[in-house]
C-alpha cells in the first residue's frame, strides 16, 4: 500500500485529525505536569518557567526544522509540516477553553498522552507531512538511510528527558519517560522503512 493513493482531500483531513490528536495528547501531559521528547518536550519544559504559552514556544522551536524540510526534503512536505505544526500549536493552546479536568493520575496521562500523540503523528507521517522538529530529522534518516523513525525518535526523546533530570520531580520524570516510550512504540511498530516515504512528490495531490 502506498500513501500516494491518498487524495488531496484525504491528506488535509488526515493531517487536521492527526494534529488534533497530538494536541489532545499534549493537553493530557500538561494536566499532569509531564514532559516528553523532541521540541514538544522542550516547549513543555520552557513553558513552566516563562509566560509564553506552549503553542508559541512549540512553533518557535520548530521553525528551523521547517526550513530544513524545505531544502532537504521538499517544499510540499515543508508546507504540510508547517500547517500541521501550526495546527497543533493553536489547538493545544485552546483545548482548555472547551473542557476542564480537576485531577488525573500521572500514570493515566502518560499512557493516554503517549498513545494520542503517537497515533496522531502516525497519521500525519502517512500523509506526506510531519510536525517539524526532530520529526523532520528522523523521517529524513528513515528515507535516506533506512533507519526506523520510531527507534531514532525514541533515542532522541530519551536523551532530552534525561537532561530534564534536575528540572522536574523524579516521579513526574519517570511517568514522562513512560509516555515517551508509549508514543515511540506506536511509531516503531507502525511506521517502518519502505512502507511509506516522506518526500517524493504526489502526482495526484
Amino acid at each position: 500500500m502506498s500513501q500516494y493513493q491518498h487524495s488531496f482531500k484525504e491528506d488535509i483531513i488526515a493531517i487536521a485529525s492527526g494534529a488534533f490528536l497530538v494536541a489532545q495528547g499534549v493537553f493530557f501531559l500538561q494536566q499532569a505536569g509531564l514532559l516528553t521528547g523532541g521540541t514538544t518536550g522542550l516547549a513543555l519544559l520552557v513553558s513552566q518557567f516563562t509566560d509564553l504559552s506552549f503553542g508559541t514556544l512549540y512553533f518557535l522551536c520548530n521553525c528551523p526544522f521547517y526550513l530544513m524540510a524545505w531544502f532537504r526534503m521538499s517544499p510540499r512536505f515543508a508546507v504540510r509540516s508547517l500547517l500541521a505544526g501550526g495546527a497543533v500549536s493553536v489547538m493545544a493552546d485552546h483545548i482548555a477553553y472547551f473542557f476542564e479536568i480537576t485531577w488525573l493520575a500521572p500514570a493515566y496521562c502518560a499512557v493516554i498522552g503517549g498513545l494520542l500523540m503517537g497515533v496522531g503523528m502516525l497519521m500525519i507521517f502517512r500523509h506526506n507531512a510531519s510536525l517539524g522538529g526532530f520529526n523532520v530529522l528522523v523521517l529524513y534518516c528513515q528515507d535516506k538511510f533506512g533507519i526506523s523513525a520510531g527507534k531514532l525518535q525514541m533515542s532522541i526523546d530519551c536523551t532530552i528527558l534525561a537532561l530534564s533530570f534536575f528540572l522536574i520531580d523524579l516521579n513526574l520524570l519517570m511517568w514522562s519517560v513512560v509516555g515517551a516510550i508509549v508514543l515511540n512504540l506506536v511509531l516503531a511498530m507502525n511506521h517502518k522503512p519502505g512502507r511509506y516515504q516522506a518526500h517524493p512528490a504526489n502526482p495526484g495531490a
